[in-house]
């Protein structure tokens, strides 16, 4: 069977084999409802205690602090919508590079009274300084900045930005999807007061998330019921997948230094054999996740690139996996001041676990060979007319 390499790890990874075996103890004979009082119940909810516990150690914070949900997007919009929903309307802040997950809620709270304020980056993706403490003066409620960008890998300095909020009175909240397991990342230092984390980023599965949030903010729930989850997130868990992820989280911190140091180096190796087409690699000089580059190469298409590189046996996305049914210029690129002509043609190729150096070589040397074919043809495009 034609088996693509993988280089697409940012929009979701394989479930790790001891994480799989850990999801299929509860699909089968262990199947308790864990607000049951017998022993079925009992032993599934002293198995979500547990994943809790290893969330919650894999990010430094404690385990009442974490909230499970069905993923990002949903921890994500629990947070803003929920925090929101208890104060009176007022100024929201988000980063102009924030995940549609994002946008997107603060965008139905504009519908609602509030003020929201897209705060600008710079050329690297970086929040920008004046217009960040342009933002603080004026006081704004609630604040969400992603602590590492899903297309450009870029990481924010979260800690002086949580500390700056806190001076300004505002509740911050950051995006961590893409952080965990490729960096450290510390609830508690960060300073922030919510953190949103998901299972199939890091090894684990589809549909399991968590938002790890502070209990002196008060959050009214997008999902009322049972009761469930502190009374944040109703509904009968989903055991099998909370497990998971718990092991998950557990794996991936647990090896974290040593391969973000080989991923580093692969990503290394791709830019240097890239280097010579005159490539652009965004956010090159910021800090950025080592697994992530986001480059381009002017006058080519990405869309066209990615079915081109598919069907030559390479899996890469052209931006955000969530964004991917609409092929136009990335928002994240053209806030950052990229032209719309070269963002169109941006590449993301995402490294993970089972990404090897035969890889990256194999994957510089299609890339080179279908941009000299693609750039022929629209040499060639360009004479016919």
């Amino acid at each position: 069977m034609f088996t693509p390499v993988y280089l697409d790890w940012n929009a979701t990874t394989p479930l790790e084999p001891a994480v799989r075996e850990a999801m299929l103890a509860w699909l089968g004979e262990r199947h308790g409802n864990a607000s049951s009082r017998h022993e079925y119940g009992r032993q599934a909810r002293a198995a979500i205690d547990e994943a809790r516990a290893r969330v919650a150690a894999a990010v430094g914070a404690h385990a009442t602090e974490v909230v499970f949900t069905s993923g990002g997007s949903e921890a994500n919009n629990l947070f803003i919508k929920g925090a929101a929903a208890c104060l009176k309307p007022g100024l929201l802040g988000i980063s102009a590079i924030e995940h549609p997950c994002v946008r997107e809620p603060a965008r139905q709270l504009r519908r609602r009274g509030w003020a929201v304020h897209e705060i600008a980056v710079d050329e690297a993706g970086r929040i920008d300084r004046d217009d960040w403490l342009a933002l603080l003066e004026r006081r704004p409620a609630l604040l969400s900045v992603m602590l590492a960008n899903n297309e450009t890998g870029v990481l924010q300095d979260i800690e002086v930005l949580a500390l700056e909020a806190q001076r300004a009175g505002a509740w911050l909240h950051t995006d961590a999807v893409q952080a965990l397991g490729k960096v450290g990342v510390n609830f508690r230092s960060s300073g922030v007061h919510a953190m949103t984390l998901s299972g199939h980023k890091i090894g684990g599965p589809l549909g399991v998330g968590a938002l790890v949030v502070d209990k002196r903010i008060e959050i009214e729930p997008l999902i009322a019921g049972g009761g469930q989850e502190r009374g944040l997130r109703s509904g009968t868990e989903n055991v099998a997948a909370i497990v998971a992820f718990g092991l998950a989280c557990e794996l991936a911190s647990a090896r974290v230094e040593d391969e973000s140091r080989r991923l580093a180096k692969l990503r290394a190796l791709l830019e240097t054999g890239l280097r010579d087409l005159d490539v652009v690699v965004f956010s090159e000089r910021a800090e950025r996740l080592p697994n992530t580059s986001y480059f381009a190469l002017e006058g080519l298409d990405g869309e066209t690139l990615v079915a081109r590189l598919d069907r030559a046996g390479f899996a890469c996305a052209s931006g955000s996996a969530c964004s991917s049914a609409h092929p136009e210029p990335s928002p994240t690129l053209l806030a950052m001041g990229v032209t719309p002509e070269v963002a169109r043609g941006a590449l993301r190729v995402s490294l993970g676990r089972g990404t090897t150096e035969n890889d990256i070589n194999r994957f510089v040397a299609a890339y080179r060979q279908l941009a000299g074919e693609l750039k022929n043809l629209t040499a060639m495009a360009v004479a016919v007319r």
